[in-house]
């Protein structure tokens, strides 16, 4: 693929981006449908956000915010007057303009199903702005929602921002689905997100990290008896989303982009 000045650039913001397959999975995306486009993952900070997605957008290009920026990212898009979602993990420019939206839940949903998982009771481990995203996912189907953290105060905030969303609680050691939307496993030696025995009727879990030969906890909960996966399903949907808000009118090659995370990763 040749770049040139006319190469449209979309880019992965957050911290850490080296493990991302998203550039893998784009540029594949980008490739088969002959768009002069090209996607990079930029390792950047809350204090450069706001002015990587503005020079991207009014480029014409956009891209994808990740781990820790995604509610970072709201506030810059809540900033340029346009309303968003309490969450943004892709962003592009429409009439001179930042536009900005969540395609993270519509991700989780879809690997859900793929799983065959219920949608009546999940525990979200975690409270950041994955954990954000799949609140919205639980209120698009109306699951009922249990909270865990390492950090009470933290937990206790997001069961009352879960609250006043609409959604009803439910008990964690009688969730059916348990979901880590932490970044807990990225490394090997990483500690499990939460302990089999904290969610003992869960017989479905979904870790939104991915990782080669799957995550340590994607393991242990298929070999405890739950049927389990980890975050490749999750971030194609999420990407093919965000690339047909790139290039309103196309649809994305799903199963080119599949392909190619499958690769990576088996």
């Amino acid at each position: 693929m040749e770049i040139s000045g006319a190469t449209r650039v979309y880019a992965l913001l957050g911290d850490p981006v080296a493990h991302s397959l998203s550039p893998t999975m784009q540029n594949a995306a980008f490739r088969a449908l002959g768009l002069d486009a090209a996607y990079v993952a930029v390792r950047c900070d809350a204090r450069h956000l706001g002015g990587l997605m503005e020079t991207l957008a009014a480029e014409g290009g956009g891209g994808n915010v990740t781990i820790p920026h995604k509610e970072a990212a709201a506030a810059v898009m809540a900033g340029t007057g346009n309303v968003t979602e309490p969450v943004c993990n892709t962003f592009w420019g429409e009439e001179g303009e930042l536009r900005g939206s969540e395609t993270d839940s519509a991700g989780i949903l879809a690997a859900l199903d793929r799983l065959g998982a219920p949608r009546r009771t999940w525990c979200l481990v975690g409270t950041g702005g994955s954990a954000r995203a799949a609140l919205r996912a639980a209120r698009r189907v109306g699951a009922l929602v249990a909270v865990r953290s390492r950090v009470a105060e933290r937990a206790e905030g997001f069961r009352r921002i879960a609250i006043e969303t609409g959604l009803e609680l439910a008990d964690p050691a009688a969730c059916e689905v348990v979901i880590n939307c932490t970044p807990l496993g990225l490394s090997e030696r990483d500690p499990p997100p939460i302990a089999r025995a904290d969610v003992p009727a869960a017989r479905f879990a979904l870790d939104l990290v991915y990782r080669r030969g799957e995550t340590a906890w994607v393991r242990a909960m298929r070999d405890s008896g739950a049927r389990a996966a980890d975050g490749r399903d999750v971030l194609v949907e999420q990407g093919a989303l965000a690339f047909e808000r790139w290039f309103p009118g196309r649809v994305a090659p799903r199963e080119v982009m599949r392909a190619a995370v499958r690769f990576a990763l088996d």
